[in-house]
């Protein structure tokens, strides 16, 4: 820990001893301590608040989004992670949107706090559809992420599902010029006859010629007719 950081940490246990009731403040946005704690990635100070007595690990902002919600999202946030779920944090509780922890895992590629949600006790469900229409697994094709996609087919996330926009996985991955994420969903069953709610089948989608190109190419060294 930097000098830094640890002048920090003493002056929040300080203000902690001083009036415990200061970890249960909110802010102009529902924003108690924990939040802020988890957005930073300041780990310390998270565990200070998570020490003090009546700490809920899945108290909500304004927007309902929970400590393990932020932890899951920030860049190297899995020390945090393993903090809330060792104190019981819901892994499928939902925030306005009905998104969980899993769905801002996906959009971040965070593949391995994605597998401390997925093997968590109780574990994390791949199979909870947002307000979107939209399962983890489609932001996981949507951003290129592999493993992702393989992982949460592992954890039975629904291949061929359509979100609001008509959009399959598949679609999603086309449409952002992820070839390889789209032969990946492609060799694992993707349906390549859906069409979305403008009539589009996924290869349609395609930025340019050159994607579309590659995945014809690896689709048919895999000996899938497209």
């Amino acid at each position: 820990m930097h000098t830094a950081d640890r002048a920090l940490v003493t002056v929040v246990e300080s203000l902690l001893n001083a009036d415990p009731k200061l970890s249960r403040l909110k802010d102009d946005d529902g924003r108690l301590p924990i939040h802020w704690a988890a957005s930073s990635n300041q780990y310390a100070i998270a565990l200070l608040l998570a020490q003090q007595k009546d700490f809920d690990p899945d108290v909500e902002d304004d927007i309902s989004w929970t400590p393990l919600m932020i932890a899951a999202s920030v860049k190297d946030g899995d020390a945090l992670v393993d903090m809330l779920l060792q104190r019981g944090a819901d892994v499928n509780q939902k925030n306005n949107n009905g998104q969980t922890a899993l769905h801002f895992v996906a959009s971040k590629s965070h593949l391995e706090v994605a597998r401390k949600l997925l093997d968590n006790k109780p574990p994390a469900s791949a199979r909870v559809r947002d307000k979107r229409g939209q399962y983890p697994l489609h932001r996981a094709a949507a951003v290129g992420s592999v493993p992702l996609v393989k992982l949460l087919l592992e954890h039975r996330s629904p291949l061929n599902a359509t979100d609001v926009a008509g959009y399959t996985a598949l679609h999603h991955a086309v449409a952002e010029g992820h070839g390889d994420t789209a032969v990946a969903l492609i060799k694992a069953g993707a349906e390549m006859d859906r069409r979305d709610n403008d009539g589009c089948l996924a290869l349609d989608l395609a930025p340019d010629k050159e994607v579309r190109k590659y995945i014809a190419r690896e689709a048919e060294n895999e000996g899938i007719e497209l």
